[in-house]
């Protein structure tokens, strides 16, 4: 792949957060770097480790692979590797890759002298993996609260641990994580549509600016919060929906350790309606 014309300027060693000029150097538009060599090494050893489960848990069907954590008896100790070690040595390998991954994005933003917006955005879904597989088991007392790696297996989880609590979905950090996620893609198809229909006027017509853009929304909605101002808040919303995700699932069992739809008791009792006859209190 030929470089672009900038891309020579830049493409010079130095810059490095760790490893110096050992592995500062590209493979076609590939960086490497000693964060790009770390993040492959924990990828491989974690598919290996992967493939290996599969094969001494009797299928190779994608779908059903289980590679479950430890019992809970082991607590936070070490478990045999056919009874929870293996899922222990495949999770450090995807926190060392991960971790590796973000950080090589930050080399490569420190050598162009970017902001770090990329590596931090990615951080927060990292945090997110970080605080099911780490954070809250540790905070219960065992592995065995971590979730298992596998399609089905990884579903049953998660509805298993929704009908723990009841109704899951009266969590309010759940309800604030769906909120912005739902309010991200609806953000992003919004921006999307309007630089295409900007870059698209109909046959004949010049392409429209930006002032267009900001224009459209002006009409629509009394205001535009500009074509910088966009990108800023589709970031917040998306890092919210990462942030509440984590927690929503980490307070649930260290925090609150009842049926979710309880925990609104607090709004029936409000000063002004609790002895309303007939009100929400019945």
């Amino acid at each position: 792949m030929a470089m672009l014309s900038f891309e020579r300027k830049y493409r010079v060693r130095g810059g490095t957060i760790i490893g110096g000029d050992l592995f500062d150097f590209w493979i076609g538009p590939f960086y490497v770097g000693f964060f790009g060599v770390t993040c492959a090494f924990f990828s491989f050893v974690g598919t290996a480790l992967i493939l290996y489960g599969a094969a001494i848990g009797g299928t190779w069907n994608p779908w059903l692979i289980n590679i479950a954590p430890p019992d809970l008896k082991y607590g936070l100790r070490l478990a045999p590797m056919r009874e929870g070690g293996l899922w222990q040595m495949i999770t450090i390998c995807a926190l060392g890759a991960f971790v590796s991954w973000a950080l090589r994005q930050a080399e490569i933003s420190r050598k162009l002298g970017m902001g770090y917006h990329i590596p931090i955005a990615y951080g927060v879904a990292v945090f997110a993996y970080f605080t099911l597989v780490v954070i809250r088991p540790v905070l219960m007392g065992a592995w065995g609260h971590g979730f298992p790696y596998g399609i089905w297996s990884h579903l049953d989880w998660v509805s298993n641990v929704g009908y723990q609590y009841l109704h899951f979905h009266y969590n309010p950090a759940h309800m604030l994580a769906v909120s912005f996620f739902f309010t991200t893609a609806l953000a992003l198809a919004l921006h999307g549509a309007l630089i295409l229909s900007a870059a698209n006027p109909p046959k004949g017509e010049l392409m429209k600016t930006p002032d267009h853009e900001d224009t459209f929304f002006r009409d629509l909605i009394g205001y535009s919060v500009g074509t910088l101002g966009i990108h800023r808040v589709g970031l917040l919303l998306a890092l919210n929906a990462g942030f509440w995700s984590a927690i929503c699932i980490v307070i649930s069992g260290t925090i609150w350790f009842d049926q979710w739809v309880d925990w609104w008791d607090w709004w029936l009792q409000l000063p002004w309606w609790a002895d309303i006859a007939g009100g929400v209190n019945g």
